[in-house]
């Protein structure tokens, strides 16, 4: 019998990928930039992928959901992030545009694994 893993996620998969993306562009900032948005951005999208990993780690269904719902705010959070990190000249158009669009797929993988783990799971 083959058991889902982490790593088996998308959601997981993208969201862990991501932030790791994102710690490499701010590790080269000045201290200002990095103190003020960047710490606050490496947070919200390390949470992304850390609220899916603890929610996959509970047991019961309702508890798994929530941490995953949690990552939406996480979610929500990192896009601000993003938009004023590109605002303040922090990052160019092309990290711009491929943290947002790695950033957009996850409400659709985060949905799709809720609807997995609501039909799965019995409790």
């Amino acid at each position: 019998m083959n058991y889902l893993k982490l790593n088996d996620l998308n959601s997981y998969k993208i969201a862990y990928n991501l932030s790791n993306y994102v710690w490499n562009v701010v590790i080269c900032w000045d201290y200002l930039a990095k103190d003020t948005v960047g710490k606050q951005w490496i947070r919200s999208v390390d949470s992304i992928s850390a609220n899916i990993a603890e929610g996959f780690g509970r047991f019961g269904k309702k508890d798994k959901i929530n941490f995953y719902r949690y990552s939406f705010g996480s979610l929500k959070e990192s896009q601000d992030w993003t938009l004023k990190a590109k605002a303040r000249s922090l990052i160019d158009e092309k990290q711009y545009q491929y943290i947002m669009n790695e950033l957009e797929k996850l409400p659709k993988e985060i949905n799709h694994l809720i609807k997995f783990t609501n039909e799965k799971l019995e409790k």
